[in-house]
């Protein structure tokens, strides 16, 4: 081991990377530049260097599941050429367990799958992990887009699609993962813990809702939509506003997920789903949530 002021390090990729991702720590600073798929950087201050020293280099992770060859190496290509770690499974089943043993950042994800399709994929991963999920479909019918949201999607594309367009949905979803993760750990607990309205009540700390004190199950977005209708309790709210707030503003779905996730959250909270009391409809602008 010796002390050294400054050392040249070329790390070679099979596609460039963005220098930010190269992570400084308390007794490395990092200067990188990048000359065609070359990364020179320069290490500075007192690191100590040996045998087995490594730059730590923190690359996003994303798993694509796609059973069509062509279609997994231009994804994997064009991926890797951002500076992501691609992963590639063809089938559903190989894809559910790689999703579970990696946890991957992010999931490129097609619906239609052998051994078990997108749909199931989705419902199975929501339960335990909340990784962002761009959905891949071959079918156009608005029911399989808000289906596949309804499950726990976070976004779609229709095939076929553009490659640019894939890209800045992935950069999307994986920058609103990070703002809200940035979120959670800098604010302060709430000051309620739970919001209660006669026998419904959700645990803001838990995010658990309850009927009469038995848990429902909800989705990450049906209950996501509940805290956000309890929050403006007895306020009219706009399909547009909701969308917003609930499910962001780079979400690329129309109202009718709003109508959807309503229609459902009625199910489990109402008395009478047919006669809602609780989820009051405010024809041509959205709802209201009356306790």
């Amino acid at each position: 081991m010796q002390r050294v002021a400054s050392t040249i390090f070329s790390h070679r990729m099979p596609g460039a990377i963005d220098l930010p991702l190269l992570q400084n720590t308390a007794e490395l600073q990092v200067e990188a530049q990048r000359y065609g798929d070359q990364i020179v950087v320069r290490l500075n201050s007192n690191y100590k260097s040996g045998e087995n020293d490594r730059i730590p280099c923190m690359l996003k992770k994303i798993l694509i599941v796609e059973d069509e060859p062509a279609l997994q190496d231009t994804l994997s290509y064009n991926l890797k050429r951002e500076g992501y770690q691609v992963i590639v499974e063809g089938d559903g089943i190989k894809g559910l367990a790689a999703a579970q043993e990696i946890q991957p950042d992010l999931i490129v994800l097609d619906i239609m799958l052998p051994g078990m399709d997108g749909l199931e994929i989705t419902r199975i991963l929501r339960q335990k992990m909340n990784v962002p999920i761009i959905m891949l479909t071959a079918r156009d019918a608005e029911i399989d887009r808000v289906l596949g949201l309804e499950i726990g999607a976070d976004d779609y594309l229709t095939k076929p699609f553009s490659m640019r367009e894939l890209l800045a949905r992935v950069k999307a979803q994986l920058r609103r993962d990070r703002l809200i993760r940035d979120e959670v750990m800098t604010q302060s607990p709430p000051s309620e813990t739970a919001l209660t309205f006669g026998n419904l009540s959700i645990n803001l700390v838990r995010r658990e809702a309850t009927i009469n004190d038995d848990v429902l199950h909800l989705k990450p977005k049906e209950y996501d939509l509940l805290q956000y209708l309890l929050e403006h309790q007895g306020k009219v709210v706009s399909r547009e506003r909701i969308l917003e707030q609930v499910w962001g503003w780079d979400f690329g779905g129309g109202s009718r997920t709003v109508d959807v996730h309503v229609r459902w959250l009625r199910e489990k909270i109402e008395p009478d789903p047919t006669s809602p009391s609780r989820i009051i409809t405010v024809r041509g602008v959205g709802y209201r949530f009356e306790g």
